[in-house]
């Protein structure tokens, strides 16, 4: 299968509320990605420590689109930090980036992540390591990554922005709205400032035994941010 290299070009506003307009000769079509993201596959046997919850192809689509558009992805080196299956890293190979790595802890995700980078013909800009977050020593030009929640855990996403800290000057992490004013400061406190940000209502489906509901939605906010 062969996958078209796309080339951004798009208008962008700036603002709190980041804005894109679509320019009509952009050939990467938001939509196209979403449904093509859909063939990624769920984790089996998720782990309720990691919180598993894999970004919905929707809000997956945007935030790549979003950092296409701001060209943060074609032909640059992706980092996903806490893959999962892949969503992100597959996402940004099919965007055209140079190279897509995705990194977790998890071997059964990791192994469905290659699988999937075979099935949809996109291993030659993909590589998926088994790691924690914690050991990802690279450098990279951008870091898209949905760390956990912190609902198992406080402070579960720290590790994964300390991490992204050393990797990339780029960073794109999606983080419940509840802690945003510290995740906020956290950022500026380590050398970053926020450029954009845009908010997801996120479902998680039930997955284990103690969730008391069938679907429940988080408001998360995606922060974008670069280095001073």
């Amino acid at each position: 299968m062969m996958i078209k290299r796309y080339i951004p070009n798009c208008p962008i506003v700036f603002g709190k509320e980041l804005k894109i307009e679509m320019s009509s000769s952009n050939p990467l079509r938001k939509k196209e990605l979403e449904i093509w993201l859909q063939q990624v596959p769920l984790p089996e046997k998720p782990i309720p420590e990691l919180e598993q919850y894999t970004t919905p192809a929707t809000i997956a689509a945007d935030i790549l689109f979003t950092a296409y558009s701001l060209d943060d992805i074609y032909k640059k080196e992706v980092v996903d930090l806490g893959c999962g299956t892949g969503i992100f890293t597959l996402g940004a190979a099919y965007a055209g980036a140079k190279k897509a790595m995705g990194f977790d802890v998890d071997e059964d995700s990791i192994y469905k992540a290659k699988k999937a980078a075979k099935s949809l013909g996109v291993s030659d800009w993909c590589s998926f390591t088994v790691s924690p977050v914690e050991s990802v020593d690279i450098k990279g030009d951008t870091v898209i990554m949905n760390p956990p929640f912190g609902s198992q855990k406080k402070g579960a996403d720290l590790p994964f922005l300390d991490t992204a800290f050393r990797v990339a000057p780029r960073i794109y992490s999606i983080h419940n709205a509840r802690s945003e004013d510290f995740i906020r400061r956290y950022i500026n406190q380590h050398g970053y400032h926020v450029f954009g940000e845009k908010r997801y209502m996120f479902p998680v489906n039930r997955l284990f035994g103690f969730h008391k509901k069938d679907r429940k939605v988080f408001e998360t906010v995606l922060f974008m941010f670069e280095r001073n």
